[in-house]
């Protein structure tokens, strides 16, 4: 029983990591219609970011509210990020599919280069705060309370989410965009300050990612973001491009399924069978499960 109930908060936590990164990335596909590969890129600021504030920000540090500044600063680097990466490069480039793609992993290999050239491309011990190292016992099970803070922090952020998306004036008009950009436009609404909006709470879900994904792994490093993204694209696709809540139930399949499949399965099973349910929700499902069907 103690096996079952680590293994599947173990699992939800892995899922909040990938939720965390990909709902940012579903609202800029729903809203902008921009596959954005540099999105990975986010998530290493707000990692950097957090790592550096923790070891040279006056009052920041591994303890206490220390912690809790040192993430603030990461996400709002994060969220400066997305805003300059939408204003200078992907505000020209609407309606130019291919230059998007070309210019976002342009960036984003650009950004990996640029993150190894200022701190190398070893990974860096991540300032845990102590209470983090520590263990809850959960119907028997030793949790790590690291996990037990990523499913916390992915919960705030999908209530978040959609009370923003609901109940304000600019989340209505992201909704709007999402199923009908042109009517919105039509409407006289200055879509493109949305389009801004997005990138910017997409910098900062995935900023906060790239800190509490530090505390997770222990370190922190060039190239972490570039391998959650994966994850994070096939949790988009299988809950539906530009559904939060199609996200959220992605992110918890794939979470769970990826970590009971390694544990009981050959090692990098739980890998295997992840694409194999993305291969099925395509053929199957090709709207995702949170996702309108595509009619002519």
């Amino acid at each position: 029983m103690g096996t079952i109930v680590l293994l599947t908060l173990t699992g939800l936590g892995l899922a909040a990591l990938y939720f965390l990164v990909a709902a940012g990335l579903s609202l800029v596909f729903g809203l902008a219609d921009v596959l954005n590969f540099a999105h990975g890129l986010f998530l290493s600021v707000g990692a950097y970011g957090t790592w550096w504030a923790a070891n040279n920000l006056p009052g920041a540090g591994p303890g206490g509210f220390g912690f809790v500044l040192a993430v603030a600063f990461g996400v709002a680097a994060g969220a400066l990020v997305g805003a300059l990466v939408e204003l200078v490069m992907i505000r020209p480039l609407y309606s130019r599919n291919i230059e998007q793609v070309l210019v976002t992993v342009g960036l984003s290999l650009a950004g990996v280069a640029l993150l190894q050239a200022s701190w190398g491309a070893d990974p860096r011990d991540f300032p845990r705060p102590e209470w983090s190292r520590q263990v809850t016992v959960v119907l028997g099970a030793k949790v790590p309370n690291s996990i037990l803070l990523l499913i916390v922090a992915a919960a705030v952020v999908l209530a978040l989410l959609l009370g923003f998306l609901r109940y304000t004036r600019y989340g209505l008009v992201i909704r709007a965009g999402v199923e009908n950009r042109e009517m919105v436009t039509a409407l006289g609404i200055d879509v493109r300050r949305a389009f801004t909006l997005v990138f910017v709470i997409g910098g900062a879900v995935a900023a906060l990612a790239g800190g509490l994904g530090g505390v997770y792994f222990g370190s922190v490093s060039p190239s972490q973001g570039g391998s959650l993204l994966i994850f994070a694209f096939i949790v988009v696709v299988i809950g539906g491009m530009g559904s939060v809540v199609g996200s959220a139930y992605a992110a918890v399949v794939v979470g769970l399924l990826q970590q009971f499949v390694n544990y009981y399965g050959a090692s990098g099973a739980g890998d295997l069978c992840v694409v194999a349910l993305l291969a099925v929700v395509l053929l199957l499902r090709p709207q995702g499960i949170a996702g309108k069907a595509v009619t002519a």
